[in-house]
C-alpha cells in the first residue's frame, strides 16, 4: 500500500471511506483470456492426432479453466459451448478422419456427461470465488479505513516547515503494517515522529495507535523533547502491562523525535534506537547520529539509560529525512542493501513531495519490486525567507 500524505491508495483507487461497496480487483486480462488460448490449443491439436487419441476430451477441463476469473454465468455457458464444441469435433469428418457416426458413440456421450458435471462443479467454484474475493475487498476496505484513522494526513504546511509523509506497507492483503509517522505543531514548534512497532499486522497497529494517542498528547504538554520521550514510556509500559504472559518485554517501538523550534535554526532530536535521521542540503547529505543513543520505548527500565537531546543546525532551505529501517534493509537480487545516503543525494535539492516520491519509484526499482518490510518516511523542508519568530 502506498500512502501519499494519506491522500490515496497506492493502486489509484480511491479509498473506500464513502459507505460504497469495495471494488473486487479485475484478474488478470490473461487469466480472462485463458480459455480462448485453451480452445485455441485443443483446435491446433485435434486436426494432427490419431483418431483413437481424440484430444478434444480435453475440453472437459474448460469450465473450470473458465471459472478462475470469470462469474458463474460465464462460466455456465462456457460449459454449453464446451459440450456443443465436443460434439461438432466428434461428427467432423475433417478432425482426425472421423464419421458422423462418432457424435453419439458411447464415449463421447461420457464425455458430453463428464462436462456438464464439471461446468456444475466449475459454477459452484465461481460463485465461492467471487464470494471468497468480495470477503478479501471488504477486510482491506476496514484495514484502509483504520490505516487513515491511525495515519492520518498529516498537514502540508506547519509554519515554516512543509510536511509530506510516504508509507508502504508490507502486508499486501490486508493494506496495514507496524511503522507510523506524526507531524504535531505546538507551542513548541513544530515536533514530529518517526517510528516502528516490533511485529507486523493488527498486534503491531494496536501498539502504534497507542504510542501515536500518547505522542500527539505529550507534544503539546511536555516542554521538551525528553519529557515527550518519558511520556511515551509510561505510555507503552502501562500497555504493556496489560499483555499477558510474556508479551510485555517483546512489545517496544524503536522511534525518532524531533523538534524543529519556530525562533532557531535548528532541530532537535532524541533518537530511541532508530535509524539516524538524513539532513539534506543543496550540495549535502549528513546522516545525523546520536551522540549517545537513546533506548527504544518500553525498554528504558531494562537498558538502564535515559533519554538525550541532540541539537544540529537546521537552515531555510534544508531539509529532514526520518525513516523506519524497512528502507535501509531493503534489498536487491544480490542481498545487497538499499545505500540510502548515496542514492539520495542526486534528489536532496528536490521539494519534500518530489523527494519522497523519487525514493518510492526507486525503492521499488531497487528490490524489483519485492518490498518485504514496512515503510515509512517523512520529509520536513524549512522555508526560505520565513522571519523567525
Amino acid at each position: 500500500m502506498r500512502r501519499r500524505g494519506g491522500r490515496e491508495a497506492g493502486d489509484g483507487r480511491p479509498a473506500s471511506g464513502d459507505g460504497t461497496r469495495p471494488q473486487v480487483p479485475a484478474p488478470p486480462l490473461w487469466l480472462r483470456w485463458l480459455p480462448v488460448f485453451y480452445v485455441a490449443a485443443v483446435l491446433a491439436l485435434e486436426p494432427v492426432t490419431p483418431v483413437d487419441w481424440p484430444v478434444s476430451f480435453l475440453l472437459i477441463a474448460l469450465p473450470v479453466v473458465a471459472a478462475y476469473a470469470h462469474g458463474p454465468v460465464v462460466v455456465a455457458g462456457v460449459a454449453v459451448f464446451a459440450i456443443v464444441f465436443e460434439g461438432v469435433l466428434a461428427g467432423t469428418p475433417c478432425c482426425a478422419g472421423r464419421s458422423v457416426g462418432y457424435l453419439w458413440d458411447r464415449h463421447y456421450v461420457a464425455n458430453y456427461v463428464c462436462t456438464s458435471l464439471v461446468g456444475v462443479l466449475g459454477t459452484i467454484l465461481a460463485v465461492h470465488r467471487i464470494r471468497r474475493e468480495r470477503t478479501l475487498a471488504t477486510v482491506r476496505s476496514v484495514a484502509e479505513t483504520a490505516q487513515r484513522v491511525l495515519l492520518r494526513p498529516v498537514p502540508r504546511r506547519l509554519g515554516a516547515v512543509c510536511v509530506e509523509t510516504l508509507y508502504l506497507s508490507a502486508a499486501a492483503e490486508a493494506r496495514i503494517g507496524g511503522d507510523l509517522y506524526e507531524a504535531v505543531p505546538t507551542a513548541y514548534g513544530v515536533r514530529l515522529l518517526v517510528g516502528d512497532v516490533r511485529g507486523k499486522g493488527l498486534v503491531a497497529v494496536e501498539t502504534a495507535a497507542t504510542i501515536l494517542g500518547a505522542f500527539r498528547e505529550a507534544a503539546h504538554d511536555e516542554p521538551d523533547l525528553v519529557g515527550v520521550a518519558h511520556r511515551m514510556e509510561r505510555s507503552m509500559s502501562r500497555h504493556a502491562a496489560q499483555l499477558p504472559g510474556g508479551e510485555a518485554s517483546e512489545r517496544f517501538v524503536t522511534a525518532v523525535f524531533a523538534e524543529i523550534p519556530d525562533g532557531e535554526h535548528v532541530v532537535r532530536l532524541v533518537n530511541c534506537g532508530h535509524p539516524p535521521p538524513l539532513l539534506l542540503g543543496p550540495d549535502r547529505v549528513v546522516e545525523l547520529h546520536a551522540t549517545s543513543p537513546s533506548p527504544p520505548v518500553n525498554l528504558a527500565a531494562l537498558a538502564g539509560n535515559g533519554y538525550r537531546v541532540d541539537t544540529e543546525p537546521f537552515r531555510p532551505g534544508d531539509q529532514l529525512l526520518l525513516y523506519t529501517d524497512g528502507v535501509t534493509e531493503t534489498r536487491d537480487r544480490d542481498g545487497v542493501f538499499y545505500p540510502l545516503p548515496e542514492r539520495i543525494r542526486q534528489w536532496a535539492g528536490l521539494p519534500p513531495r518530489e523527494l519522497l516520491d523519487h525514493l518510492h519509484e526507486d525503492l521499488v526499482a531497487y528490490s524489483d519490486g519485492h518490498l518485504d518490510d514496512d515503510i515509512a518516511a517523512l520529509a520536513a523542508y524549512r522555508l526560505p525567507g520565513v522571519p523567525r519568530a
